[in-house]
């Protein structure tokens, strides 16, 4: 992510935290797509 929120972000926010949780959203996502592809080709396999 940019690194732009150094001179003038909020000094109360966690920068570090915020970049952890949105990169831990990202994966839960990709995952999660490639779960319910699998899933959708797997019931098309076992209807035919």
């Amino acid at each position: 992510m940019a690194d732009n929120h150094a001179e003038g972000g909020h000094p109360d926010m966690d920068y570090a935290e915020h970049e952890r949780t949105y990169a831990l959203f990202l994966k839960l996502t990709k995952y999660g797509a490639i779960f319910c592809i699998a899933l959708i080709i797997l019931l098309a396999i076992t209807t035919l």
